[in-house]
């Protein structure tokens, strides 16, 4: 993945040079930034620069203990980068204009071309990450350095030394299918956060000074990557901030942060105004941040952070880092290490033994060898990596892409999945639900100025101007727009929040019939901006309209607070019958004088219905043992309305305010328990991801489709988005649903256990049958005083083996093993094979003692005869192992494998037999067996069965008492 450089923002020496020292106005204004234990601010001419720096540095620049980790994902916490910055912008946002140029040492005219290129040089291009991509050669190096890789290579490397090619080559194909597959993998994804330089593209308009004695003041533009902090830059709408600016002049200045917060609906921002450090970062109305862009209005502004140095830098600087590895892969890891240690250990032993036995180092060196190959789960890396492919396959069948093949083993171990509901519990659309008159009762007044308000705008039709016209047209009313005609309208703005329409009708719809014709002006909007223009409110019961007092205003708000807890989305409508003498002399361009002392009728409620899949989809996940938790940055009101739709508990909920001012002990226990965390910021989603993942061991999924869910994504076990979110959030992804349905995710979970189910059961097998086999070899060995098997012998027989095991990603899991997640058990492993594993070295001791004494003349056993019967055992004990360990019912009887795997046993088992029969055992050394031995080993792996089943009852009761 990419490797990110990150300048070092606001470390002491940096500050020092930022802020000369020589200064005594700069250093009180950055002492300003900090705060003591108690929250006062230190603020005094010649306070102690240091007192900050010593509290921000105390805890180390690096965290690399569990207890350091817990603490960076502390809720009250930040990251060393986020505490800078916040600290610095916090101190800007205080600060007064004219020391904001002082702080970042620039002046009201702009800074001079000279001083620009010097600033650049120093601080670079104004890019938000500074990054580099691996090389193919580096993807390929991490995708070939593998234990298991290494440990097939080095024995395929003796194979070719000791004359065994064939069996080298098939090694060899292994290692270059499995490195191949990840490398693929890992150079797809390599480019992840590549899509956050999109924000530094475009060119920017900036005031810079030019002169050397006379300065004169110029308006250039430049490009983004070329702004650096000092600078003043003009935006209008539309314009993206090309980094963190402090306002300098604003006029109806509206900007969309929904880059940063998930809210879709954009903030006011004004130069004007002083903030405290009581008010949330993000809501500071003199800053706007890098990312963010311009909705409506102009402005000005100071450049105070660019690059690596602003806020969106410092909040995703986590992506695309390495994630640890997951439970599953530390297992395998420490499997691997096990084997090679076990192997080393043993084929030295055998290799000695041979010697020491046959005085014949070659033949000694090939056994081992042999052994080597045998003990070696050879198709461990192929066949996850099939299993894998496999699930990806099958969730494709259902509209889903799977970028990273491991999303697929993890999403059957997930228990956790984290959403946002915009779009995903919900249809994303707004549907009209009632009309009300400021008392709270349904009024069809309201209604009707509200659908003429939408019928009759000409400026752009949104949403909620569609939700009018279907409520009204499906549910029969009947306005008659035709008696209607427009006269002029103001059109919607970011800064009013309201629009508008002026019309003309020849009847009077208040009933009184007395003019020729009747103008009114009806205007809808945000509730707050259309009460301000009210000065009366109707009484529709009393048929009066009355002076808005201080009880109606109180009681509008009352009832409007009452829908918005339900959920509800909110307009005001009003009115204001124009007489035709006043019209006339009234100056249609003065917004503020027509809409002015307007009659309050009432609101409009909206809602964005759950889909209605979605609750049986969270109910399915429930069932699997998945429970969701809502993480989003809308308001905690429309996030429990939504959540009680689906089904989704909402005893415990929280909001981001809320967890920013908790400890990391209660932090931690609030993320456990709550189903509903609403106005989140992208770092506060990243730390209850994490706080689920390290505190309470969860494997989490994480559903987003926005630049501000990129971290919780990027630091999920699985992250999902959907083909229309954007790019960055797509690229951080391991899954894109082509569909925003939850179903999709109920399959995905399937897929994920029975992929884990059938690997799990390959590892198992391997690690039982071939510890026993290498076991029972060793003691056949020492026993018999010659080999059991002869190298070529031992690599058919597994060979063969390795082959059969091809089928097991296409075999099923049962019903109940898919009903709850999977996970790596440090535990379970070591206890199955210390149960199991000595049934399969009994029964080929069972097998030596019967041909010792059944078939043995004199004493002595015919080494030809012995091989043959050894091998055929071998193979078919190693072969129907699988049925026994597959399940934890009867085989064959109360479960049966699928017909794949059926296939495969007969199959392999039929040329194991027959080989000692053909001529290929003629030329290996075997020779034909008595039909008495076959009914032996019906009998012995009846028995076998019969022993195993009751050794894996015992050890299913003894196991779960452990745990």
């Amino acid at each position: 993945m990419e490797r990110f450089k990150f300048l070092r923002f606001f470390s002491f020496r940096t500050q020092l040079d930022f802020l000369p020292s020589s200064n005594p106005v700069r250093e009180n204004l950055i002492n300003g930034a900090n705060t003591d234990t108690n929250g006062e601010h230190r603020d005094g001419f010649f306070s102690n620069l240091v007192y900050g720096f010593l509290r921000r540095f105390k805890s180390g620049s690096k965290l690399s203990s569990p207890v350091r980790y817990l603490e960076k994902i502390d809720g009250g916490s930040k990251t060393e980068e986020e505490e800078k910055v916040y600290s610095w912008l916090y101190a800007l946002a205080r600060s007064e204009i004219y020391m904001a140029f002082e702080y970042v040492r620039s002046t009201e005219r702009g800074l001079s071309f000279t001083e620009a290129e010097k600033r650049l040089k120093e601080n670079g291009p104004n890019t938000p990450l500074e990054y580099t991509f691996p090389s193919s050669w580096h993807l390929l190096w991490s995708a070939f350095f593998h234990p298991f890789n290494i440990i097939l290579i080095v024995l395929s490397a003796l194979s070719y030394i000791t004359s065994d090619n064939p069996n080298g080559c098939i090694m060899l194909i292994l290692v270059f299918i499995s490195v191949s597959l990840r490398f693929y993998q890992e150079y797809g994804s390599s480019k992840a956060a590549m899509q956050l330089s999109e924000y530094v593209r475009s060119p920017v308009k900036v005031q810079r000074c030019a002169g050397r004695v006379v300065q004169t003041e110029l308006i250039v533009q430049v490009d983004q990557r070329d702004v650096v902090p000092g600078d003043i830059v003009i935006f209008e709408p539309g314009d993206l901030f090309p980094g963190d600016v402090r306002l300098l002049t604003s006029k109806h200045l509206v900007v969309s942060q929904s880059s940063l917060t998930g809210e879709s609906w954009p903030t006011e921002k004004t130069a004007d105004a002083r903030e405290d450090r009581s008010t949330p970062l993000l809501e500071l109305k003199n800053i706007c941040f890098m990312g963010t862009n311009v909705v409506s209005g102009t402005g000005t502004g100071l450049v105070v952070s660019t690059g690596s140095k602003t806020y969106i830098s410092a909040v995703f600087s986590t992506i695309g880092k390495h994630k640890p590895a997951d439970s599953f892969e530390k297992g395998i890891r420490h499997i691997s290490y096990v084997l090679v240690g076990v192997m080393l250990l043993v084929v030295t032993i055998m290799i000695l033994v041979e010697y020491f036995t046959f005085y014949d180092l070659s033949e000694s060196t090939l056994f081992g060898i042999s052994v080597a190959c045998a003990l070696t789960p050879q198709m461990l890396p192929l066949i996850i990596n099939t299993s894998l492919a496999k699930g990806a396959l099958a969730m494709a069948r259902e509209r889903c892409i799977v970028k990273s093949l491991s999303a697929i083993r993890d999403m059957g171990s997930m228990d956790i999945l984290c959403i946002d509901k915009t779009g995903t519990l919900t249809m994303n659309r707004a549907i009209m639900v009632n009309h009300l008159d400021s008392w709270g009762a349904p009024r069809e007044k309201v209604l009707h100025f509200a659908f003429l308000n939408s019928y009759f705008k000409s400026d752009q039709k949104y949403p909620l101007d569609d939700a009018i016209l279907a409520f009204v047209y499906t549910n029969g009313y009947r306005f008659q727009p035709s008696k209607w005609r427009k006269t002029d309208e103001i059109p919607f703005d970011f800064m009013r929040r309201r629009v508008s329409v002026i019309l003309e009708t020849e009847s009077n719809p208040e009933g009184r019939n007395i003019q020729p014709f009747y103008r009114f002006i009806i205007t809808k909007g945000a509730l707050e901006d259309v009460l301000k223009v009210c000065s009366y409110v109707e009484n529709v019961d009393m048929g009066e309209i009355t002076a808005v007092s201080a009880e109606h205003h109180h009681r509008i708000l009352n009832v409007v607070e009452e829908l918005r807890n339900e959920g509800l989305r909110i307009i005001g409508v009003a009115i204001k019958n124009l007489q035709q003498t006043k019209i006339s002399k009234q100056n249609m361009e003065n917004e503020d004088d027509v809409e002015s002392d307007m009659v309050f009728l009432g609101v409009i409620a909206f809602f964005d219905p759950p889909k209605d899949s979605a609750k049986e989809a969270l109910w399915r996940l429930a069932e699997k043992g998945v429970k969701a938790k809502v993480l989003t940055g809308d308001s905690l009101s429309l996030a429990i309305k939504i959540c009680k739709e689906v089904g989704i508990r909402t005893t415990h909920v929280t909001t981001g305010p809320e967890l920013e001012q908790l400890n990391q002990e209660a932090f931690h226990e609030k993320v456990k328990k709550a189903t509903v965390l609403a106005r989140l910021t992208p770092s506060q989603k990243l730390r209850v991801v994490q706080s689920l993942q390290s505190v309470a061991n969860h494997v989490v999924g994480f559903l987003g489709d926005g630049i501000n869910d990129s971290l919780a994504l990027d630091a999920a076990n699985v992250g999902i988005s959907v083909d229309s979110a954007a790019s960055v959030a797509k690229d951080l992804a391991d899954i894109i649903l082509l569909e925003k349905d939850l179903n999709v995710l109920v399959a995905g979970v399937e897929q994920g256990r029975l992929t884990f189910g059938n690997t799990m059961k390959y590892i198992k097998l391997s690690v039982i049958a071939n510890l026993g086999s290498v076991v029972s070899l060793f003691i056949v060995t020492l026993v018999l005083r010659f080999e059991p098997l002869t190298p070529i012998q031992l690599l058919v027989q597994n060979f063969l083996y390795s082959v059969g095991q091809i089928a097991i990603p296409w075999d099923r899991m049962e019903e109940d093993y898919v009903k709850i997640p999977q996970k790596w058990s440090v535990k379970s492993l070591p206890m199955f094979i210390l149960w199991n594993g000595p049934v399969c070295t009994l029964c080929d001791v069972a097998t030596l003692l019967f041909v010792w004494f059944y078939y043995s003349s004199g004493g002595k056993l015919d080494e030809s005869f012995f091989r043959s019967a050894y091998f055929i055992q071998g193979l078919l004990m190693q072969t129907l192992i699988f049925h026994l360990i597959r399940t934890e019912k009867i085989p064959f009887i109360m479960e049966i494998a699928s017909w794949p795997v059926l296939a495969s046993t007969v199959v392999i088992s039929a040329i194991g037999i027959a080989i000692p029969f053909s001529i290929i055992g003629d030329f290996m050394g075997f020779t034909d067996l008595p039909l008495s031995y076959f009914g032996f080993l019906v009998v012995l792996f009846v028995g076998y069965f019969t022993v195993g089943q009751i050794v894996k009852r015992i050890y299913i009761m003894v196991y779960k008492k452990w745990l």
